[in-house]
């Protein structure tokens, strides 16, 4: 199972076309918010489930400010982020996690990717598809992918 995990698109939708091209088949997209009223247009060019929760910048959304969902035996709590302070650090987002029994807990908003895997959770931020603020400033998102024991697998890419 694949899973494509995007962020921060604002918009412009155009490297999550050419993502959804080059990724082929998936099982599910997530995307972590600020999507700046194009939710309808993304689960139109996905063949598969759409998860979308609202990020700072879905003024007037009725998209959720977070999800909760079960891929797998994975227990994955969605939101943007910036509610809890992730600009400054994850440690509020991944106290909360854990408090409510999450597993994985994906976020954006920063525009940074990252993969923190730890013994109790595991912390995503696939970066953004169109502002990137890492070094090197390449769009990124990441890929989840259960393998057949069931086990979760995430990795990072960048478009050139």
């Amino acid at each position: 199972m694949r899973i494509l995990i995007v962020s921060d698109t604002h918009g412009r939708e155009s490297n999550l076309e050419r993502v959804l091209e080059e990724v082929g088949n998936i099982s599910h997209l997530i995307h972590l918010g600020d999507v700046e009223g194009q939710e309808d247009y993304i689960e139109a060019i996905a063949d598969c489930p759409v998860h979308i929760v609202s990020g700072n910048n879905d003024f007037f959304s009725s998209l959720p400010r977070e999800e909760e969902l079960w891929i797998g035996n994975y227990h994955i709590l969605m939101t943007h982020g910036h509610y809890y302070g992730v600009s400054m650090g994850t440690s509020v987002l991944e106290e909360e996690a854990l408090a409510r029994g999450f597993n994985v807990a994906m976020y954006g908003h920063t525009h940074r990717p990252e993969i923190e895997i730890k013994d109790d959770i595991t912390i995503l931020n696939p970066g953004s598809l169109s502002y990137p603020r890492q070094y090197g400033r390449k769009p990124s998102y990441i890929i989840m992918e259960i393998d057949s024991r069931g086990e979760a697998h995430y990795t990072i890419h960048y478009l050139e």
